[in-house]
């Protein structure tokens, strides 16, 4: 982004009868360190959750852990992440956005220290568990801020560099695990995978206090406890027994929990229909926006390929193809090359082209996935690096063009009131998504490998993953047809 573009940025200090502001106006210079701390916070928040994913031999090796264990390495994660995001981002909304981002900041960097110092699987799974709770109160306060303090032209460029990152940090994580891994940083094996964030995370707290401007809804005046207890307690009975169902064999118990969850959402979205007078945790009427509905539908979809993608994609280069995780993370570099260039067009366009943007890139993600499923197909073990770079570069190119636009035509018609809200739901959506395609990989690839590192069992069951994969992107095309057909309603 040009610094003359956030130079002339209206900055979040025009009062609105529903909204708190910051006070004096920030400068251009801060405007601009306001928009990399929050982007920084963001980087954090996804390398997490896939720096473990080349890590995973080296882990297993070093604690002990079991197939469950890695799972729950990535679901323990993800889950609190998706329990709690529209509960954070109505924190934000009340409590004030800024306060919330740095209260989790805090969280996330403890619980990433703890991390760094577990000795077994079950201490590293708990503090996994902890990191998840302090991205669930940070996440929805970075796409609320973004959304109240920037307009226009300047708030596509802001969400396309937001994309950019999100698309570049789900394919870093996995490049900084193998690299910091192989590297063996003072005898630390894996943990410095997780240390890297203690400075990172106290550097977003000194600079995030100084230059990200407060914010809050005026019209949420407390939180909705009864909505928060219902939202937590169905995602837990939805996304646990998917995650456990075919390592116990899928007992009796599995589906009683399913049904309880389902049961439970009805509840839960039963007593925001009353609410909605009276400081509902989600207000439903977000939902009565097809762009917003639509987008949201899309979002789920994006992150349960990407959950089911990424960890099976780790397992087939280093159990299938026999790479080292160095090997493994250079092949996440081709995916995150192709993923900055694609992200990288949709940021200079500023929604200029609407839902074509995303859908070409969904277009483009799901022919290069088909090529690369018959090329592991025919390749089986014989399949190198330089062979595979085209698919994977165009799989990342495809992907980068949909996350920007995606969440920036997604959000463009929501009231700032309810900008938190929003955010966390749309979040929700991503991370629920990624929970429960980690889970599918139960079904999907586990039920091939039953967890062996025979290579060619962990071959074919990729090759099954990538068909699953291109089915999802198929349907994440045919979803952004909700999406605005013209760019004229969010240019101004």
């Amino acid at each position: 982004m040009s610094s003359s573009a956030l130079d002339n940025e209206p900055q979040h200090t025009t009062k609105r009868p529903t909204q708190r502001t910051p006070g004096p106006s920030k400068t251009g210079l801060a405007a601009r360190i306001a928009l990399v701390v929050l982007l920084t916070a963001e980087l954090m928040d996804i390398l997490d959750q896939s720096v473990v994913l080349t890590a995973l031999p080296a882990i297993q090796e070093s604690t002990g852990a079991g197939p469950a264990a890695v799972q729950w390495l990535t679901t323990g994660y993800s889950l609190p992440v998706a329990i709690g995001l529209i509960t954070g981002g109505r924190l934000g909304d009340l409590y004030g956005r800024r306060r919330v981002l740095l209260t989790g900041t805090v969280v996330f960097t403890v619980a990433s220290l703890l991390c760094g110092l577990a000795t077994g699987p079950g201490v590293l799974i708990g503090a996994r568990s902890l990191q998840g709770v302090g991205v669930a109160l940070m996440i929805p306060q970075i796409l609320a801020t973004l959304h109240v303090t920037f307009a226009g032209q300047n708030r596509s460029k802001a969400f396309g560099l937001y994309g950019a990152v999100l698309s570049v940090a789900n394919v870093l994580g996995p490049v900084m695990g193998g690299l910091l891994t192989e590297g063996d940083l003072y005898g630390l094996s894996w943990r410095p995978i997780f240390l890297i964030n203690v400075p990172v995370g106290l550097a977003v707290i000194v600079l995030g206090r100084r230059f990200i401007p407060e914010s809050t809804a005026g019209t949420a005046r407390r939180l909705d406890l009864t909505g928060m207890l219902l939202s937590a307690l169905a995602m837990i009975l939805i996304v646990f027994p998917l995650a456990e169902g075919h390592l116990r064999h899928w007992p009796l118990w599995c589906f009683a929990l399913l049904a309880g969850g389902l049961l439970t959402l009805g509840a839960f979205l039963r007593h925001q229909r009353r609410k909605q007078n009276n400081a509902p945790l989600l207000p439903l009427a977000l939902f009565r926006d097809r762009h917003f509905s639509g987008g949201t539908a899309a979002q789920v979809v994006h992150g349960l390929l990407c959950g089911l993608f990424f960890m099976t994609w780790t397992l087939y280069l280093q159990r299938g193809l026999g790479m080292s995780p160095v090997h493994a993370a250079v092949a996440f570099v081709l995916l995150s090359l192709g993923e900055l260039a694609g992200a990288t067009i949709a940021a200079k366009s500023a929604g200029r082209f609407a839902r074509r943007l995303p859908q070409s890139g969904a277009l483009i993600a799901t022919a290069a996935m088909a090529a690369y499923g018959l090329q592991a197909e025919r390749g089986q073990a014989d399949l190198t690096l330089l062979a595979m770079t085209t698919p994977v570069v165009l799989i990342g190119f495809g992907l980068g063009m949909v996350s920007g636009p995606l969440a920036d035509m997604s959000l463009a018609r929501v009231e700032h009131e309810d900008a938190g809200a929003a955010s966390g739901l749309f979040n929700t959506a991503m991370h629920l998504g990624i929970a429960l395609g980690t889970a599918l990989t139960a079904l999907v690839y586990f039920a091939t490998t039953g967890g062996s590192p025979d290579a060619g069992l962990n071959r074919d069951a990729f090759i099954t993953v990538l068909w699953w994969v291109g089915g999802l992107l198929a349907l994440m095309w045919a979803l952004l047809f909700c999406l605005p057909k013209r760019a004229d309603h969010h240019a101004a």
